[in-house]
């Protein structure tokens, strides 16, 4: 019987510390046949030499040298195009993959029945010199923000909550050719992707540890909520395709949800502006109570309060 075919899509931007080792993992895999497409978005570190490198050893590998800084989802819907695989892995190049990832992923997609697009695995964060931060279930469970993993109709649920670890997901191609791929007016892809995805097809979950996540200074991730940064926008935008895209009394409770949460990240990171696109949002479902009209208030004045979730991350959220 043969295999299908997995792209793995690996952006890299700066990753010359990390890249030879990345794709190094890849190439590794138990699981055959595997298309590598490396696409490097301006770098300026010396990764476009490491890669030359490797396509030097590697000459099945793929490569698009983007020379201008486009961004993740520009970068990987360049890699896209030109996938040939049934199967698509979005990669960042300082993530590492376990041997048997993707022979696990492809086993357990062949149990399941076609309405299933994702399968996702557990994962365990790095930092820079390699020293395990966290795991990424047993710190979810911890900090009482999930009992179990959901699977199946995931749409309401991830709505409200994340779950899902963007770099360990395995998609079939079809579920990209159906949404066309990242939204490249947004800043950042991965609530976009599942709230899109989940509409229509189900998520399945492999309860094993098979991706290294580095957490690296200067990220986009480590950015999140910083003062002016544009990724909150871009919630705010994939709030506004979630309105549009609920059919029930519950969704619309679960965006109520992630409405109040955005409400409150934007009031204690001093993003003004945006407070105010989630509060008139939150006003278009008469959902505005007593608390958030005293926010209202705060960031008319434009209150710093940034103290407050610094506090609350460090005694609630720390690692």
């Amino acid at each position: 019987m043969t295999q299908p075919l997995v792209s793995v899509i690996c952006l890299c931007h700066n990753h010359a510390k990390y890249i030879t080792s990345c794709i190094e993992s890849v190439l590794g895999q138990t699981y055959k046949p595997i298309e590598i497409i490396i696409v490097d978005d301006a770098s300026t570190d010396g990764s476009k030499e490491l890669i030359a490198d490797l396509i030097a050893t590697h000459p099945e590998i793929k490569f698009i040298d983007i020379t201008n800084n486009v961004g993740n989802c520009k970068a990987f819907n360049k890699g896209l195009a030109i996938a040939k695989g049934e199967y698509i892995v979005d990669l960042a190049t300082d993530d590492l993959f376990f041997s048997e990832r993707i022979e696990k992923q492809i086993a357990l997609f062949q149990t399941l029945p076609e309405e299933y697009g994702v399968v996702h695995t557990n994962a365990i964060f790095l930092n820079e010199q390699d020293q395990v931060i966290r795991d990424h279930k047993n710190y979810l469970q911890s900090k009482g923000l999930l009992d179990q993993m959901p699977e199946g109709d995931v749409y309401e649920k991830i709505i409200s909550k994340f779950f899902v670890s963007g770099p360990t997901m395995l998609v079939k191609r079809q579920v990209f050719d159906d949404l066309g791929g990242y939204d490249e007016s947004l800043t950042y892809e991965d609530f976009d992707f599942w709230v899109r995805s989940a509409r229509k097809w189900k998520y399945a979950y492999l309860d094993e540890t098979l991706t290294k996540i580095r957490k690296v200074a200067g990220s986009k991730s480590n950015n999140w909520y910083a003062r002016g940064d544009k990724q909150l926008y871009s919630t705010y935008l994939v709030c506004r395709k979630i309105s549009e895209m609920n059919q029930t009394e519950a969704e619309n409770q679960s965006l109520i949800k992630r409405l109040k949460y955005e409400l409150r990240q934007s009031l204690f990171t001093n993003n003004y502006k945006e407070f105010m696109l989630f509060y008139r949002m939150l006003g278009e479902y008469k959902s505005v109570g007593l608390l958030e009209r005293f926010m209202h208030l705060a960031a008319q004045s434009k209150i710093p309060l940034s103290f407050i979730r610094s506090i609350y991350h460090r005694l609630r959220y720390k690692a």
